[in-house]
């Protein structure tokens, strides 16, 4: 029986569950898709507590997060992993962090995304994610100077929206009309100030948009993050 060359993905997950358990089902789907017959990722992940990270989020304790990831992502280093995704948009925060306390390489989400953009030819971006994504430079300042994209975000009434939504809902669970009709709404909005596509940002929020719900292009950062992870394990 011919033996497959496959990296051992490392996923760093719990911020939700709800969505790291999308990465785990996609990126098994997508090797599947590839390799074909019974082959499956092989992964290990380690899930957080997300009451204690989401705490220390609106606490601004970022010094604190920042040592509970390196905590985490040491341990799935420990444990054999050959790369590490993080799976979550906000906790690329901390990227260089991580990045200087590993051995092992970590996939940038925001990288992923930048590529896909770019290869459908856009150049004025939308970004939709939690309200420390959005109004933060971690993730805005790396599309626009690594990647040369023209980042928007909506106005602090909307932002509120996009955030509340992810906390009081999607992160739950709760996967509503009327909020998807609000997220269309400020979808409308960032295209008539010329948006050619729209980041969803935030592992949740596919949970709520897809893009027969959108007037443009949607980059979902999970399913690409999860196919970038799948390519460079069979890379």
């Amino acid at each position: 029986m011919q033996s497959i060359q496959m990296k051992t993905i490392g996923l760093l997950g719990g911020m939700s569950w709800e969505s790291s358990a999308v990465y785990y089902q996609l990126i098994n789907q997508k090797v599947k898709e590839i390799l074909g017959g019974t082959h499956s990722a092989r992964s290990l992940m380690y899930s957080v507590e997300f009451h204690e990270i989401e705490q220390l989020q609106h606490a601004g304790d970022w010094k604190k997060l920042t040592e509970l990831m390196i905590q985490a992502a040491k341990q799935i280093e420990n444990g054999g992993a050959d790369f590490l995704v993080i799976c979550t948009n906000t906790m690329h925060k901390m990227f260089p962090e991580m990045e200087a306390a590993l051995s092992i390489p970590i996939l940038h989400i925001a990288d992923a995304a930048a590529e896909k953009i770019k290869e459908k030819k856009l150049k004025k971006i939308a970004l939709l994610g939690t309200n420390f994504t959005m109004t933060h430079d971690f993730y805005k300042g790396r599309l626009t100077d690594k990647h040369s994209l023209e980042v928007i975000v909506p106005n602090e009434s909307d932002r509120k929206i996009v955030h509340d939504i992810i906390y009081q809902e999607l992160i739950l669970g709760i996967v509503r009309d009327e909020s998807r009709k609000e997220y269309v709404e400020i979808i409308k909005k960032l295209q008539q100030q010329g948006a050619e596509g729209v980041l969803l940002g935030c592992t949740e929020i596919p949970l709520l948009i897809q893009q027969e719900d959108s007037p443009i292009p949607v980059f979902d950062t999970t399913k690409i993050h999860a196919e970038k992870a799948v390519e460079y394990a069979l890379s």
